[in-house]
């Protein structure tokens, strides 16, 4: 079985596959970072508390945002599972032809999401908006082509700044309100945050489509730990919240396959 790891800024992202069968996904907070024997515990802990054995555990993939994390995880993987883990970098394969400046610079993320997208939807144009601590959108070409994209604070990040700059702003749910007109200072953030990122994530891809595509409607994919939140909005044809578990295990096999070739 893979395991896949998705190291984000706020929180770390896991999933476990058997075949092409997602067996169990978990989530734990990114910070404070804890040891490689910290992690490797709750590893095992937490595949066990899903009802998978980490001894079945064959291989690890991983993408991470958070350079300060790689070398604790590798050490964790190599000592708990008894594998050298397959990092989703600049220069591995990945079945795409990254068009930015300095591929080095393109989110680990970014790419996985990019990588099953394209798997998802051959051949066709593709803007994937991935909801989380940060919101992103990257625009791939029907040929495989990573052209970039664009990056903007995600509504989590928008509604934690607003508390902290401000003397008399509350900390509020993050939620789709019911009505934009908002009645107390609540419902007002509320109707603020959520609307706004929607006419942002709306507006962003058209411009992103007329500038990519000439117009052409790409395939929009969603994902992330929000999108399921603007379901109702009709920004995306699908929302796929493990999509970049999905990546990382394509990626890694694809890996695997050009080495066993070799």
């Amino acid at each position: 079985m893979l395991l896949c790891l998705d190291i984000g800024n706020s929180q770390i992202h896991g999933g476990v596959y058997g075949g092409d069968v997602l067996r169990c996904q978990f989530r734990k907070s990114t910070h404070p970072l804890g040891s490689s024997d910290e992690l490797g515990v709750f590893f095992l802990a937490v595949l066990r508390e899903s009802g998978v054995d980490p001894g079945l555990i064959t291989s690890v993939a991983v993408c991470s945002v958070v350079p300060a994390v790689v070398y604790s995880l590798r050490s964790a993987c190599l000592k708990y599972f008894n594998h050298e883990p397959f990092v989703l970098q600049a220069g591995v394969k990945t079945g795409l032809k990254v068009r930015y400046r300095n591929p080095h610079e393109v989110g680990a993320d970014r790419i996985a999401n990019a990588v099953a997208a394209a798997h998802r939807h051959p051949g066709r144009d593709l803007i994937v908006v991935d909801c989380g601590t940060a919101t992103t959108f990257d625009v791939v070409t029907a040929g495989g082509d990573y052209l970039g994209g664009a990056i903007m604070p995600g509504v989590g990040v928008s509604a934690e700044t607003l508390a902290s700059h401000t003397a008399k702003l509350p900390r509020v749910e993050i939620a789709q309100p019911d009505s934009v007109l908002g009645r107390s200072t609540v419902e007002s953030i509320q109707a603020g945050l959520f609307h706004g990122h929607v006419g942002a994530m709306r507006h962003l891809t058209e411009l992103l489509t007329n500038e990519a595509f000439g117009g052409t409607r790409p395939v929009v994919v969603g994902t992330g730990g929000f999108a399921r939140m603007f379901e109702q909005e009709k920004l995306f044809a699908e929302i796929v919240p493990e999509l970049v578990l999905q990546g990382l295990k394509l990626a890694d096999a694809m890996n695997r396959e050009a080495a066993a070739k070799k």
